[in-house]
């Protein structure tokens, strides 16, 4: 599968430490624990591109869709990072990439397709991706992603 995939270039990486609660039964890290590196990547990745801490409480962007593909198993011993990216801004979404590698082989573990859409926190309803998030992201990314 990974051959098919084709990836943007990641800016950004965050090493991941590895906890015993991870590990399940088969010896290698539980499926349901690659989401939560996935998040932590992606607010580690909202971080930099705003160049400071996220207020979670007030967030104007909420998760719509995950989709997942689990490629290879992470073991105990392996160091991983994961790795985030925007791949497009919508007016009212933006999509992120992300994947886990081991840093030491590059082997990939799994890939991550998110779709972040605007939110308005007070009326409690969807709302256009602001043009903040949307500079800051290019910014950091380095290209324009709006869709024409």
């Amino acid at each position: 599968m990974e051959q098919n995939i084709q990836f943007p270039t990641f800016l950004h990486s965050y090493p991941l430490q590895l906890r015993f609660n991870d590990i399940d039964s088969l010896g290698h890290v539980n499926n349901s624990v690659y989401f939560t590196f996935y998040d932590l990547g992606k607010s580690r990745y909202f971080e930099a591109v705003k160049k400071q801490s996220i207020d979670w409480r007030k967030a104007d962007v909420v998760i719509a869709n995950v989709n997942a593909d689990f490629l290879s198993p992470i073991y105990s011993h392996e160091q991983i990072a994961v790795e985030t990216c925007c791949t497009e801004i919508g007016n009212r979404s933006f999509k992120l990439m992300q994947r886990i590698i081991n840093t030491q082989t590059g082997e990939l573990k799994g890939v991550c397709r998110t779709i972040m859409v605007g939110f308005d926190v007070a009326a409690g309803v969807s709302a256009p991706i602001s043009d903040e998030w949307k500079q800051a992201i290019c910014v950091f990314e380095g290209k324009d992603l709006c869709k024409k």
